[in-house]
């Protein structure tokens, strides 16, 4: 995207928030409009300041972050959102992004890191911690129940879909995508698009998800 990206932080930790609000507040394409301490807040938040992204903790008292994340991606015009963890294990990420988040980054991460993950989410691309996204991978796809929904799901795709979900779980670009496959770029934003629609999901992220839980890669 285009102009500042306005980034709402929550954290239960208030020295957390201001390490990341001064943090990114520093650079120069990135406003911090917004803080909350919890997913309540995160919600008063969000209406207020309407922000592009949403920095959102997992584990807070009352409302969680799991649960923040699920609420406000039903919305019409929900922002993205980045969940934040402190063990790489914690499976509730996981559900975060089924939920709908856009991407995990760990608390640890270098903040430059972190301003290059608000940026690119904000312009609807996924940003996922590599250094543990095989383990999540993984932990997906192991529950068998889990792999016949999945395979159920993707069902409803035609066999060039599929390819394109391939390649959106093994982290491709759409401009990669578009080479890989020799498809122009317009088709493939639309062939993206259409079948986010047909499985009723919000984000590329859920989409790699279900690919990786149906054993595709």
């Amino acid at each position: 995207m285009t102009g500042i990206v306005r980034v709402v932080i929550v954290d239960d930790d208030p020295l957390v928030r201001n390490v990341l609000t001064t943090m990114l507040d520093g650079d120069d394409g990135i406003t911090v409009v917004g803080e909350a301490a919890d997913g309540a807040q995160a919600l008063t938040a969000v209406d207020r300041h309407a922000p592009d992204v949403v920095l959102m903790d997992i584990r807070m008292p009352g409302v969680n972050g799991i649960t923040a994340t699920e609420r406000l991606r039903r919305r019409p015009r929900p922002p993205e959102i980045i969940v934040l963890t402190t063990f790489d294990t914690d499976d509730h990420v996981v559900r975060a992004l089924r939920a709908g988040a856009s991407g995990f980054l760990l608390k640890d991460t270098p903040p430059q890191r972190i301003s290059q993950a608000v940026r690119a989410v904000a312009g609807g691309h996924p940003m996922l911690s590599p250094g543990v996204t095989r383990r999540l991978m993984r932990q997906v796809a192991d529950d068998a129940e889990v792999y016949e929904r999945a395979r159920a799901a993707l069902d409803v795709l035609t066999p060039r879909e599929r390819e394109v979900v391939v390649a959106v779980a093994r982290g491709r670009s759409n401009a990669e995508i578009a080479t890989d496959l020799m498809m122009g770029l317009s088709t493939v934003k639309a062939h993206v698009s259409h079948i986010l629609t047909k499985l009723d999901l919000s984000n590329r992220t859920q989409l790699a998800l279900l690919a990786h839980d149906a054993r595709l890669v």
